[in-house]
């Protein structure tokens, strides 16, 4: 059994996706913007973030219908 999809990508666990949405809001509240980059940087956080919580709500809504519990991470 491999650990990756049809696709090439390794699924996310449930537990896995809250373990990086709490890390990203952390770094998000403890990030001081001083300059062009820290604004680029907590864009990009805000991104990820939003990113993340889509594959958890995609994640509740796949076992509403009774699919398997694990999303697929994209590469950017």
């Amino acid at each position: 059994m491999s650990l990756f999809n049809t696709e090439g990508t390794r699924p996310l666990s449930k537990q896995s996706i809250e373990n990086l949405l709490d890390l990203v809001e952390i770094k998000i509240g403890a990030l001081q913007i001083v300059d062009r980059e820290d604004q680029r940087e907590l864009k990009h956080l805000e991104t990820c973030r939003s990113e993340l919580m889509m594959m958890q709500d995609e994640m509740k809504s796949s076992r509403r219908r009774g699919r398997p519990k694990l999303v697929n991470a994209t590469h950017h």
